[in-house]
């Protein structure tokens, strides 16, 4: 599987990133499953938070780390605050600790504030993390739904301090466009955002870069997920994506959910896709897809920029 420098960590990165919405002790033998099948392919990242599962995701990740004592092998992407006025210095130590707990783990390899509030300075955030890392809780930091304008804020008053800066930053980033945010204070990267990453070398961590479902063959303008019809449905250009993901995905041999995730993987930026399998066979899919290369040519046509591939 290709493979993303993450500068501040030292250490290279799988492009493709595991999610862990559905993992829970619960649902043990499934976590192990898919975890030994991403592993085995290459895949090296885990992403989950505080918020999933009501904190089980971190649990069976834990259970899964020492079981098969292999804490060394993963990198581990996890995250809190998901709430904006939750961001502050005192509640970022409260997460992380709450993280670390629920791991059963002594670090996080990169901790990810699930939201921003831009009315706290940014200085106190990158003063926070950077300190979490002097104590050896985490080893490098970023930011979820944070817009480049404050990703650089924070970089530069890091480099100002001589301290860490932001090592990553996790908006949505897929071929569709999204009429509205998923959830509350969440962001869309634009082709600007993509541009700036590309020259930053700021990596791009992409969350729903399958579009949460809406290129899959059964998607379409009456497909019944309320989420789709809001997110999604409202911007009709998004149906003649889906209908050229589709061409092109047939004249490749796959399937439209695989050239959407390809399109991410493609884009001329340091990209990591967030996938969440819920079967081997999406393991195997996602894995597949993430190999594929697109020209620029075929991400114009995707992006409706040209009218032939």
């Amino acid at each position: 599987m290709k493979m993303v420098r993450i500068r501040e960590l030292g250490r290279d990165v799988s492009c493709l990133g595991i999610g862990s919405m559905i993992f829970s002790p619960e649902r043990k033998e499934l976590v192990f499953e898919l975890l030994d099948r991403f592993h085995a392919h290459g895949g090296n990242l885990i992403d989950s938070a505080e918020v999933y599962g009501g904190g089980k995701s971190e649990l069976a990740i834990g259970q899964y780390l020492a079981e098969r004592n292999c804490r060394a092998d993963w990198v581990i992407l996890d995250k809190g605050c998901a709430d904006v006025k939750l961001v502050s210095p005192e509640n970022i130590r409260k997460a992380i600790a709450g993280n670390l707990q629920r791991l059963g783990t002594d670090y996080i390899d990169l901790w990810v504030a699930h939201r921003d509030n831009p009315a706290v300075p940014v200085g106190d955030i990158v003063e926070t993390l950077n300190d979490e890392v002097a104590k050896g809780r985490i080893r490098a930091f970023g930011g979820s739904n944070w817009t480049v304008a404050r990703i650089r804020e924070a970089n530069e008053y890091a480099a100002r301090k001589g301290l860490m800066g932001m090592a990553v930053s996790s908006p949505h980033v897929c071929l569709a466009t999204a009429a509205e945010p998923f959830w509350a204070d969440c962001t869309q990267a634009s082709e600007a955002d993509v541009a700036w990453h590309a020259a930053s070398g700021v990596p791009l961590v992409a969350w729903s870069s399958q579009a949460r479902g809406f290129f899959l063959d059964s998607s379409g303008p009456n497909d019944p997920n309320p989420d789709l019809r809001r997110v999604y449905h409202p911007i009709r250009a998004n149906f003649e994506k889906l209908a050229r993901a589709r061409k092109l995905a047939k004249a490749k041999g796959l399937a439209a959910i695989q050239i959407a995730l390809a399109y991410v993987l493609n884009l001329p930026a340091p990209m990591i896709a967030l996938v969440g399998p819920a079967t081997i066979a999406e393991v195997d899919s996602c894995v597949a897809a993430a190999g594929m290369a697109l020209t620029p040519l075929e991400l114009a046509w995707l992006e409706l920029k040209r009218e032939n591939p």
